[in-house]
This record gives structure tokens, C-alpha cells and sequence, in this order.
């Protein structure tokens, strides 16, 4: 299939196709979504065949505008807030559905809950406002695997499916999920915007989702504990295999010879940025050569945070 220019009669054309119960690949701030008319089951039923996705993972439905999310959910006082600060951005609430709200159940996974983001990207909003019906778009790969930053990731891993070139993404590590479902706000996934900003903005801490925790974990997706996963070994943690590896650095500190570099400013946003294309690439290379990959201590805190859970996730050890 193609990538697409972002032109208006392409995203025109998209957003026709979506109204017909097709899917294709849309960038969006964070990563490139695999997008789908949320209202119409088998569409959304296609992008879980597509990304042979378990169907108890809820997906993440976009919308354009606020208003347009506090149509289909029930927002609480901390719900409200959040939104009105951070929408259009990298934060995804789930809420109560509304009574009559019209997402597809199936992209609740059942629930009685919907995880709902504005996203701020140009070519997004405007296939949004096209096709004007909220879309399902979970990254666009295969179940657990790297997340797409690039049109061409799409393309490589799913070669059936039209992208849309929106260019790279400049947050480039998935949305920040926060639970608005009881008294206190619960971070269910860390993401592109940070703990920091969110309880700054809130003026109270965030409640924790322990890592073993059943009763909530369903309501995010990304929560598998092996998820964002390159094909070749990943080592994290200063550990590194036996054998030979391709070392992915971080700052001005990394070795000089290391294959690739998240940032030589050791800046964690263009870390972030990079994360994914760094890795795609690191893959290609590693499987070619027979070799591990073995990623640099990157530190926490911002989005510090969210690069070490997509790492941690993804690793072997």
C-alpha cells in the first residue's frame, strides 16, 4: 500500500474511506495510530485482527475538540481540568462512557469506561475534523512490538495498510493515561507528558496503579510486561549479553562508538523523539549482524519516566 502526502485531498480521501468502515495509518504528536471509525464495530474489529491485538485491550479513541470527548464520557472535576489544560496534547483520560454514548463497546473492551485523547497534530485534526466521527488509533504495529514514529515504520511492519505522512513525530513516546474514575486521579501509564506538569496542574498527587494491580490495569492500554518490543534482544540496566551488541547511547557521555545516541545533549524530550526511530533502525541492524542491543542508562524523571517504562518493557532482562 502507499504512503500518503498529507495533502487536503488526500486527508479528503482518508476520511471518506474511514466513513466506510476502512482503516488506515494517521501521525499523531506521540506515535502513528491505526486509525478506525470508533462508532462502527467491525471497523474497529479490523484493527485488532490488523495489529493481532487481544481484544481485553481497550483502545484509545481521538476526537478533535474537548467538546467533542465530553459528549462521550462523564468528566469529574479533575477530568475537566485536565482536559481544558492539557487537550489538545499527549494526555489520554478514561472516563465513565456517557449513557448514550456511541464508541463501539468494543473499543471499551467491555468496559463501562472509555480512554479518550485530543491529540495535537495538524494532519490528526484534520482528518478528525473530515471525517468528523471520533477514531479508535492505537499505535500502528503489530500487538507489543516498536511503536511507529515515522511513516515508514508503518509501512515496514504493516505493508497492507495506507500511512498518512505526517512526518516524525515530535513527542515520539506514547500518551500519558490518567484514570478519572474515583475520588483521586490514578496514572495508569506513564507517556509523553509528565507526573510533574499533571499534579502541578492539579494541585495533588496522582495515585499509583501498582504494578501487579488487576482491578484497574485493563483500563490502559501498554500495560503488558512485555510491550514496545524490538525482534532482536534488548538489555537494559548496565547488563549486556554474551556475544556481540549494538550499544544505544544516551548524552555526551556515551562511548563514542556507540551505534546510535538518543540525544548527545543528553536533552530527555529529543531522547524521547528519537526513541523509537533509534530502535527501529538498531533492529534492522542488529538482526542483519546476529547481535543484541544494549541501551544506556537514561535517567528518570519528565519524560525520563516514560522512556525507561517503554525500555523496561521491551527488555530481556
Amino acid at each position: 500500500m502507499a504512503v500518503l502526502a498529507a495533502t487536503h485531498a488526500n486527508i479528503t480521501h482518508c476520511a471518506e474511506r474511514l466513513r466506510d468502515g476502512d482503516i488506515i495509518a494517521m501521525p499523531t504528536e506521540t506515535v502513528y495510530g491505526l486509525a478506525a471509525d470508533a462508532t462502527n464495530p467491525s471497523a474497529v474489529a479490523s484493527v485488532y485482527a490488523s495489529k493481532d491485538r487481544p481484544k481485553i485491550n481497550p483502545l484509545i479513541c481521538h476526537v478533535g475538540t474537548p467538546e467533542d470527548a465530553f459528549e462521550l464520557g462523564v468528566f469529574n472535576a479533575h477530568a475537566c481540568r485536565l482536559a481544558k489544560r492539557f487537550w489538545p496534547g499527549p494526555l489520554t483520560l478514561v472516563v465513565p462512557r456517557s449513557a448514550d454514548c456511541p464508541v463501539s463497546e468494543l473499543a471499551s473492551a467491555g468496559l463501562p469506561t472509555l480512554a479518550l485523547r485530543c491529540p495535537n497534530h495538524s494532519v490528526a485534526r484534520a482528518l478528525l475534523g473530515e471525517t468528523a466521527r471520533p477514531l479508535v488509533a492505537p499505535s500502528a504495529n503489530p500487538s507489543g512490538q516498536l511503536s511507529p514514529s515515522q511513516a515508514h515504520h508503518v509501512s515496514a511492519h504493516l505493508p497492507d495498510i495506507d500511512v498518512l505522512d505526517g512526518g516524525a513525530c515530535t513527542v515520539g513516546v506514547e500518551s500519558t493515561i490518567i484514570g478519572c474514575l474515583e475520588e483521586k486521579p490514578t496514572l495508569l501509564r506513564v507517556g509523553g507528558l509528565s507526573r510533574d506538569a499533571l499534579e502541578a496542574c492539579l494541585d495533588k498527587s496522582l495515585a499509583e496503579l501498582p504494578e501487579n494491580a488487576d482491578r484497574m490495569a485493563r483500563l490502559a492500554p501498554g500495560r503488558m510486561l512485555r510491550h514496545y518490543a524490538p525482534r532482536a534482544p534488548l538489555y537494559i540496566n548496565g547488563k549486556t549479553p554474551e556475544g556481540d551488541y549494538l550499544l544505544l547511547g544516551f548524552g555526551p557521555e556515551a562511548p563514542k562508538d556507540a551505534a546510535e545516541n538518543l540525544s548527545l545533549s543528553g536533552d530527555l524530550n529529543e531522547a524521547a523523539a528519537n526513541l523509537f526511530d533509534c530502535l527501529h533502525r538498531l533492529d534492522a541492524r542488529a538482526l542483519a549482524e546476529n547481535k543484541a542491543i544494549v541501551v544506556a542508562p537514561v535517567p528518570m524523571g519528565g519524560l525520563g519516566d516514560a522512556i525507561n517504562d517503554r525500555l523496561k518493557r521491551a527488555a530481556q532482562n
